[in-house]
């Protein structure tokens, strides 16, 4: 009822604007106008005016129901009014919603741009074009906004408090923000579905109809919330990825709940290889937290998150302090520095806990270290946090190289690594310029994986990605492949990024710490083992 409301509501508002007729969506109006702004200037005028006087109502009564200053004072209230009970692990899911909140209240979003009929036409070619293959329609480009504040992707088991969460975050949302729409994935994509069809009922199938859509959302949500985001459709993860991409375009804020993974959506459905790029710019994206509390021998809790976290915003520092104090030994043996003695050499450590340490990365790569400073540093230590990670190209060799002698080491001795970079994982070794020329010589050679990539639009991120997936940490298909024919530097890059996508999946992290959802004992132990040969091969 709540998710048809929501629908409601935001209908009621396009006809207090006098957008049109009751029960349409501004998208098949547009449409029937062929193209040509939706508003005359004295129309916009008064939505204008209609979105201050209803917001400044909501503001006035969030400011009776709730505290000001974000979620997390919101929750202090709460507890203090006895209507939660204070727990570590959720005050930290509760501080990543105050991350957001906090980035929302600098964010301006631009204004959204209506595309025309004509830009989302299929263009057209000659006959002997089209006979040739080359008669397949463009679709318009659609990248996310520079400034867009990463949003949320919070999943877990019932009763891991998706929805109070998501209560939390959507009611204490800053008063900058002056459109929010929360809706059940399932009803949103029903609406999306239906104006789709109209759209290419009024102008042919072959028309790109959901920038269409999408900016029409986007002037009634900049933030924009999901309530338990699923995939069962092949409809729908056929449509979803161009969706999101193209609300991330138009400024929109995503914030979801889930009760699975992004990459545990539409397994094993029809055609998912047409999904997969929708999970990486989720990923991309959206901060992924995990809600579920795990069982945990630490009175640290577990950080929400995933090890690796980008960009370098406020919320880096934290990230890195959380899983510092999570794999470190903070109450027996409290931060410090430590030194190391390698051939008369001494590696200094800037902070140190347990058998964990934490490096910036120009400590940690931007002085004369080598194999055996870092063969040393596996061995003394467990986990490792390097934090301000620069993305790295093929002008900045001696950084790159020093960055994958670590972590080999790292990889091989089965240790810990928690990063916070400047770029995603994909661009860290190469930009999107060079992944870009990488992938056109590719295509030029004949590469099909290439040539698909390119057919498709997809981004270069996507692109890294699909080809990593393919290749797995396969590197005799690796070596094989015509993107990397010939550029050992590039190899290495690519086999660095193989590494570091096994070091951040949830197996890796949670094995040697008693947290295996599978194998338990059996995998500690073999961890152990695995650790204490490397220590022993070292000497």
């Amino acid at each position: 009822m709540a998710s048809r409301e929501a629908v409601n509501a935001l209908r009621r508002c396009v006809r207090a604007a006098g957008q049109g007729a009751a029960g349409e969506w501004p998208g098949t109006r547009l449409a029937r106008r062929g193209g040509r702004t939706l508003l005359g200037a004295h129309q916009r005028q008064g939505r204008r005016h209609v979105e201050r006087r209803a917001m400044a109502t909501m503001a006035d009564y969030r400011e009776q129901q709730y505290e000001k200053g974000g979620p997390l004072r919101e929750y202090d209230r709460r507890v203090r009014a006895g209507r939660l009970t204070n727990d570590d692990h959720q005050r930290t899911l509760v501080q990543a919603l105050q991350d957001l909140h906090d980035d929302l209240m600098r964010y301006t979003p631009a204004r959204v741009v209506q595309p025309t009929i004509e830009s989302l036409q299929p263009k057209r070619t000659s006959f002997l074009g089209s006979l040739f293959g080359g008669g397949g329609s463009e679709k318009l480009k659609m990248t996310p906004s520079k400034n867009l504040p990463k949003g949320l992707y919070m999943y877990g088991d019932v009763g891991s408090g998706k929805t109070m969460l998501m209560d939390l975050f959507y009611d204490t949302l800053p008063e900058n923000i002056h459109s929010k729409t929360r809706i059940h994935f399932h009803n949103f994509m029903q609406e999306v579905h239906k104006e789709v069809h109209k759209i290419k009922i009024l102008h042919g199938n072959d028309i790109d109809a959901i920038p269409f859509v999408a900016a029409h959302i986007a002037e009634h949500a900049t933030v924009l919330c999901f309530d338990e985001f699923q995939v069962t459709d092949v409809a729908d993860a056929m449509i979803l990825r161009r969706m999101v991409e193209s609300l991330m375009a138009h400024g929109v804020v995503l914030v979801t709940t889930s009760n699975r993974h992004p990459k545990q959506l539409y397994k094993n459905g029809i055609q998912r290889e047409s999904f997969v790029p929708c999970i990486n710019l989720l990923i991309d994206h959206l901060r992924i937290i995990n809600l579920d509390s795990t069982t945990d021998y630490r009175k640290i809790p577990r950080p929400p998150s995933g090890v690796y976290h980008h960009p370098l915003d406020a919320a880096a520092r934290r990230h890195a302090e959380h899983w510092f104090r999570f794999l470190g030994d903070i109450d027996n043996d409290p931060p410090h520095r430590a030194t190391h003695t390698v051939w008369g050499r001494e590696i200094e450590v800037p902070r140190a806990s347990g058998r964990a340490c934490w490096f910036s990365f120009n400590d940690l790569m931007g002085k004369a270290t080598g194999a055996a400073d870092y063969l040393e540093l596996v061995r003394s230590y467990d986990a490792f946090i390097v934090t301000d990670v620069p993305g790295m190209n093929v002008r900045s060799r001696d950084l790159a190289r020093r960055f994958i002698t670590f972590l080999d080491a790292a990889y091989e001795s089965h240790a810990k690594l928690v990063l916070t970079t400047a770029v995603p994982l994909t661009q860290l070794f190469m930009n999107e310029d060079e992944i870009g020329q990488a992938l056109g010589d590719a295509s030029a050679k004949g590469d099909r994986k290439a040539q698909q990539a390119q057919a498709d639009g997809a981004s270069v991120n996507d692109a890294m990605r699909s080809l990593m997936d393919d290749l797995g940490l396969n590197m005799d298909t690796l070596k094989k492949s015509s993107i990397f024919t010939g550029d050992e530097e590039a190899f290495a890059f690519a086999r660095a990024l193989s590494r570091l996508t096994e070091m951040g999946s949830q197996e890796w992290v949670d094995r040697g710490l008693g947290l295996e959802s599978r194998g338990g004992k059996k995998d500690a132990e073999s961890w152990a083992k695995t650790r204490s040969s490397y220590m022993q091969d070292s000497y």
